[in-house]
């Protein structure tokens, strides 16, 4: 008796551990997704000549801090959805890159980033890029055949599912994820990941759905987003692909390098 006595607490406690280790990852998760940087943060004409400040307003009431880069004559304009850390102030060598090209660029930040209020969800991103997009085609009237998509690994599956619903001229995924399910999977094979999460962002599962011309960019290196994943993306799309050689994840060369830029300007509307 004393012995099994022993091996029921002793199970008990184990279940106990386990219970608490997956219940706080449960309950903490998104703050192990969303990994923002705060404000204050500088205003836009100081960080490129003609820059703009503007606020987005959602549909579910906040108001987001966001950059407007006009270019002059303008080809397209590029919406810009980042991945899950930083600010915009981190993808101004993008919007550099950009206008060089003769595109304008609109940096947003999703809530609880850049100092915008609130706390990132899937569901709060998808609010914020529509309010990006409306910003664009509603008070800088830009038509839809002229605006491009960009959007960066986390953010890939963000212009995706707005794609689904408004499309686009045309969309650059750059380090895209089939899911994030299947992300955390490969970095913590050990957890029930599927079980645990919350926010899904079904990329590959939704990317057959959209209706404009898709170039998925991806680094060979890439040891957080596997290449196989973007390819899958990309196959499911009917995607062109371009692949930046020996590239990683977070390499400057995915951020403002000439394989991205030279993707988006490939898909400018003629």
């Amino acid at each position: 008796m004393p012995s099994r006595r022993r091996a029921l607490l002793t199970l008990a406690v184990v279940v106990t551990i386990v219970a608490v280790v997956f219940g706080s990852l449960f309950a903490f998760q998104r703050k192990l997704i969303y990994l923002p940087s705060g404000g204050p943060l500088p205003a836009a004409a100081d960080v490129l000549p003609g820059g703009r400040d503007v606020t987005l307003t959602t549909a579910d009431g906040l108001r987001l801090g966001a950059w407007f880069f006009p270019a002059e004559n303008a080809a397209a304009t590029v919406l810009v959805a980042q991945g899950n850390a930083g600010n915009r102030a981190l993808r101004v060598p993008l919007a550099r890159a950009l206008l060089e090209r003769g595109l304008s660029v609109l940096l947003l930040d999703y809530r609880g980033y850049g100092g915008n209020p609130g706390a990132a969800t899937e569901e709060g991103l998808a609010l914020d890029v529509r309010a990006a997009r409306a910003f664009l085609v509603g008070e800088e009237r830009i038509p839809q055949d002229r605006l491009l998509y960009l959007g960066e690994s986390l953010g890939a599956a963000v212009v995706t599912e707005l794609a689904t619903e408004y499309p686009p001229a045309g969309l650059v995924l750059r380090s895209p994820f089939t899911d994030l399910a299947a992300v955390g999977r490969r970095h913590y094979p050990f957890l029930p990941v599927s079980l645990l999460l919350l926010d899904r962002f079904p990329v590959a599962e939704r990317i057959s759905g959209v209706r404009a011309p898709v170039t998925v960019v991806y680094g060979t290196a890439d040891s957080i987003v596997p290449p196989e994943q973007s390819l899958d993306v990309a196959r499911r799309a009917q995607a062109r692909t371009v692949a930046v050689a020996g590239a990683d994840h977070n390499d400057a060369v995915l951020v403002d390098g000439p394989e991205l830029i030279g993707a988006v300007v490939d898909l400018l509307p003629s």
